[in-house]
């Protein structure tokens, strides 16, 4: 992945704590892409203002957003299109953790990051459309990330 100059400053631009944690969160996100075969190329840009990254191949995932968290649940969050599924199975999933609506997880920077769930969340949304049209991996997002996480 290329990174996009618009994005670094307005992370660089936060409060150190919410830095560090975007910046860590952002590391995540590149990094479970290029361990996703089925994601492909990552493209990180500007949407509605704030860092977004997506496939570079179409019908294969879908954007994951984060920034601040300007709801009061915390202080950062990951954020996915609210017509999207994910949240629904996220929560399932991972019932401990503190969501918004339909589009959002939400992280505060004092509270350990739960880099297990965030990249299984993550593998789930880069391969979002291609799990729903059977032609990315069968294995759920959970088992997928813990085992590239091993490698």
């Amino acid at each position: 992945m290329q990174d996009n100059p618009d994005v670094l400053a307005l992370i660089d631009g936060y409060p150190e704590d919410l830095r560090l944690a975007l910046k860590k969160l952002r590391s995540l996100i590149v990094d479970t892409a290029e361990r996703t075969g089925d994601a492909g190329r990552l493209v990180e840009t500007l949407k509605w203002g704030q860092p977004s990254y997506l496939t570079e191949r179409p019908k294969t995932g879908t954007t994951i957003r984060i920034d601040r968290d300007t709801s009061g649940t915390g202080d950062y969050a990951l954020y996915v299109s609210c017509q999207s599924s994910l949240v629904s199975e996220w929560r399932g999933l991972f019932p401990t953790l503190t969501y918004g609506g339909d589009r959002s997880v939400h992280f505060k920077t004092s509270e350990g990051f739960p880099e297990e769930e965030l990249r299984a969340m993550i593998v789930m949304a880069l391969t979002y459309h291609s799990r729903k049209q059977g032609t990315g991996s069968k294995q759920t997002g959970f088992r997928e990330a813990k085992s590239r996480s091993a490698v």
